[in-house]
């Protein structure tokens, strides 16, 4: 493996979904780490969910299945190996706090999942800290891993401002990886609009992030003219903000999602209100933002706790999923003619799906006031992706969580 045998000062490798990039990642970083005992080397993630998620699962079951003792100490963040030293792992969303200490060898995971601007300042900050020496004169090393995520600061690092003499660019698809079961990449190819197959599956560089964010939607194609029955269940993707709470109310047809309502009130209150006014005999499952677990948009009461305190099921994640994903799932679903709205009780809606577009960032427009464009999309998208989304573990059983 050319990423895992490079000794260029800066590697960079770019992968498609399943191709083994984190599996290769961890397994550098130990060999840097057993090799060079006497010094520390860093592993570098987005947020600290992904430290968890990924270091703390694959760097254990890595070293046992290798042989090595470790310790794992979550509170600091480090996994000492026994008679080698210790790896640490670091966030770089706040890049502030990359700061006292050093390392000798870095490798940065997923940088993509940051804005340009973010990125930067943790690449400079994380440059600062590879100072460490070795004694055999061994040069230190920054190696970057990342899905292709557009032309973001992965392309422009490692191709528009690409240096031969200290840097190497290491591709792999997910063809490669021949431990991956047929299924997985036969649900990929199915599941993913063409865009996303190049990137996703190929590791091909490609524009994810210009012009409108959703933009397999169409009004006339995704029309519905379904309207709430009897016998349905309410499916409610739901937005807090202060004098702009947005919902957005969804039936499930045949496991095809419609959304059939919208509705803005100014707090969670009024939803609570609206909903019982309007659906009162129905059975109503919302799936609000996460971030309602702690706000209080008008009240001494969480925004979720005042939605379950009014009998509601509630069906929310431990944390939001990136933004993109949320994005990625339902412009899926588009492509694939598998999500439709009532164009004619959910003007704002459709308006909000045609009209976002990428900030500067390559990040989809936010807004400042209530009910806007992002609050629309955001309250749609939070049921979506909770109920359709596209998880590389569930494709091993056969394709959407339903």
């Amino acid at each position: 493996m050319d990423f895992l045998k490079s000794k260029a000062i800066n590697t960079g490798f770019v992968a498609g979904l399943g191709s083994g990039k984190s599996y290769v990642a961890t397994l550098k970083t130990i060999l840097k780490k057993i090799q060079h005992p006497d010094l520390t080397v860093a592993y570098y993630l987005p947020t600290y969910g992904l430290i968890r998620d990924i270091a703390f699962d694959k760097f254990p079951d890595m070293l046992s299945e290798m042989g090595y003792e470790y310790k794992l100490n979550k509170s600091d963040k480090e996994i000492h190996i026994t008679n080698y030293g210790k790896i640490i792992f670091r966030s770089m969303d706040n890049p502030e706090t990359i700061v006292g200490y050093e390392v000798f060898y870095s490798i940065i995971d997923e940088c993509d999942i940051l804005t340009m601007e973010k990125m930067s300042v943790a690449y400079n900050k994380i440059m600062a800290r590879n100072r460490e020496k070795a004694e055999d004169g061994t040069v230190n090393q920054i190696d970057v891993a990342s899905t292709p995520e557009g032309f973001k600061w992965f392309y422009k690092r490692y191709v528009t401002e690409f240096n031969a003499e200290t840097d190497l660019l290491v591709r792999a698809s997910t063809y490669e990886n021949k431990h991956l079961p047929l299924q997985y990449i036969n649900n990929l190819e199915q599941q993913y609009p063409p865009n996303l197959l190049k990137a996703y599956l190929m590791g091909e560089f490609v524009n994810l992030t210009s012009g409108v964010v959703y933009s397999y939607f169409d009004r006339k194609k995704h029309h519905s003219d379904r309207e709430i029955r009897e016998d349905d269940t309410l499916h409610i993707g739901q937005d807090f903000n202060y004098n702009g709470c947005c919902g957005a109310v969804h039936i499930i047809d045949n496991g095809i999602p419609i959304l059939v309502e919208e509705y803005s009130v100014n707090d969670t209150h009024q939803i609570v209100n609206h909903l019982k006014t309007n659906y009162p005999k129905k059975k109503i499952i919302i799936y609000p933002d996460a971030s309602g677990k702690a706000n209080k948009t008008n009240s001494s009461e969480t925004d979720i706790a005042i939605l379950e305190k009014a009998g509601f099921l509630i069906d929310v994640p431990s944390k939001n999923p990136f933004v993109k994903n949320r994005v990625n799932c339902t412009n899926t679903l588009f492509y694939k003619n598998e999500y439709f709205i009532n164009a004619d009780k959910c003007p704002e809606t459709v308006r909000a799906f045609e009209q976002q577009a990428y900030d500067k960032n390559g990040e989809p427009e936010k807004f400042g006031g209530a009910a806007t464009i992002d609050d629309r999309t955001d309250s749609a998208t939070y049921f979506i992706y909770r109920r359709f989304n596209i998880q590389s573990d569930e494709f091993f059983a056969g394709g959407f969580k339903r």
